[in-house]
């Protein structure tokens, strides 16, 4: 394990610290952060994704890093959607973070196929560039894994000129079970370096459980798993021409210079191939057969009460993104008190991709609380759309 926290630059004058081996994390039992119900988040292949430019994303980190207010961003690409598919707490933590961009093209071909307005890619490499190149503050940055000598690579990389970004320091942490990085030695090194934003590369399974498990711990406002970022900035490993990261080409080149990604881009291929057959157009299907009817939009309405411990919600006519200010106000609402919330469905005649999204925000919130969320008289019609959007977990009937 090797552990560098410089004063002021990476380098030689790097000190290093022990790591002892009798420390285990502890993970918090609630977020202490508000759920952000009035993010334009739209749900695309089971994954919540925020309707984000790269230049929104950049004022979206610039200003949480003024403010000192946490934001944990996910990049979500087709490796992230092939493992939520199989694993809950992988799309939990993708639910958790305040930020969820479309790192992927196949992410935005899909949305642009469905109709969710995602303008653009943002990959989480060109957003670390877009942050190197900006003149009007200085990031500071602690990288946190990626290959033996890689951090220390990156840092000296990127050098301790006052533009952009600033080196604080880097660990290593070998390969070693999750609750090892957690111990509390590494995060006091994390937060002795006063950074601003920590970049994580410990492959996206492992980088995002430990986030969800430490970020309430570190200081860092800003935190993301940018796996290929520290190979990329320290050289080891060169970026696709810029031709083909806009043509979505850019894994042909990755497999070129990265050979053991193959064997997981033929799986995540086919695999999405079938997500696309049965379930993406057969989603644009459905919707295009159920389009809701303007008076249906129009006259869109719920009423919430408390039933004994149980927050009830019952919702009325059809929802999209157009209508959703008064679901926004109400969840966040009932995500701000206790007891589980029901959501009855009986009379929603369709929703959209923004009204999924919200949803599974307001289940990761309660879930953070340790309460429960469910769905009741869900018509045939939604429970479709829910199914076909790959949240059909949400519907236990």
């Amino acid at each position: 394990m090797q552990i560098h926290n410089p004063a002021t630059h990476c380098g030689a004058n790097a000190r290093s610290i022990a790591a002892p081996h009798d420390i285990l994390c502890v993970v918090p039992n609630e977020s202490t952060e508000m759920t952000d119900f009035f993010r334009n988040v739209h749900c695309i292949m089971g994954l919540p994704i925020d309707a984000m430019s790269m230049d929104e994303a950049v004022r979206r980190l610039q200003h949480a890093r003024i403010s000192r207010q946490k934001c944990f961003f996910s990049t979500p690409n087709l490796n992230f959607v092939m493992a939520s598919q199989k694993q809950a707490a992988f799309r939990e933590s993708v639910c958790m973070s305040q930020l969820s961009l479309a790192d992927g093209m196949p992410l935005v071909w899909v949305a642009r196929l469905l109709g969710i307005p995602i303008p653009e890619r943002v990959s989480g490499s060109d957003l670390f560039d877009r942050l190197r190149q900006q003149t009007e503050s200085l990031w500071r940055v602690f990288f946190f894994g990626g290959p033996k000598g890689v951090g220390q690579t990156a840092c000296l990389a990127i050098g301790d000129k006052p533009v952009g970004v600033l080196p604080t320091g880097y660990i290593y942490p070998g390969f070693v079970h999750t609750d090892e990085m957690c111990r509390d030695e590494l995060l006091q090194c994390i937060n002795q370096s006063e950074s601003d934003m920590v970049v994580v590369a410990l492959g996206a399974a492992k980088g995002q459980d430990w986030i969800c498990r430490n970020h309430h711990r570190i200081d860092a406002p800003v935190i993301g798993h940018l796996g290929a970022v520290i190979n990329f900035v320290a050289g080891h490993v060169k970026r696709a021409p810029l031709w083909m990261q806009r043509s979505g080409l850019e894994w042909v080149w990755r497999a070129k210079e990265e050979t053991a990604l193959v064997r997981r881009y033929l799986s995540d291929g086919l695999s999405f191939l079938r997500l696309l057959a049965t379930r993406v157009l057969p989603l644009a299907w459905h919707q295009r057969l159920h389009r809701p009817t303007q008076e249906a939009l129009r006259h869109a309405s719920l009423d919430c009460v408390r039933q004994g411990s149980l927050h009830l919600i019952a919702l009325h006519g059809a929802w999209n993104l157009g209508n959703l200010r008064a679901v926004r106000e109400a969840f966040t609402r009932v995500a701000q008190g206790d007891g589980n919330v029901v959501l009855n469905m009986a009379a929603v005649a369709s929703i959209d991709s923004a009204f999924v999204g919200l949803l599974l925000l307001l289940e990761q919130a309660l879930a953070s609380q340790q309460r429960g969320l469910s769905l009741r008289a869900t018509p045939r019609s939604v429970r479709r759309t829910l199914r076909l959007s790959s949240v059909a977990h949400l519907v236990l009937e």
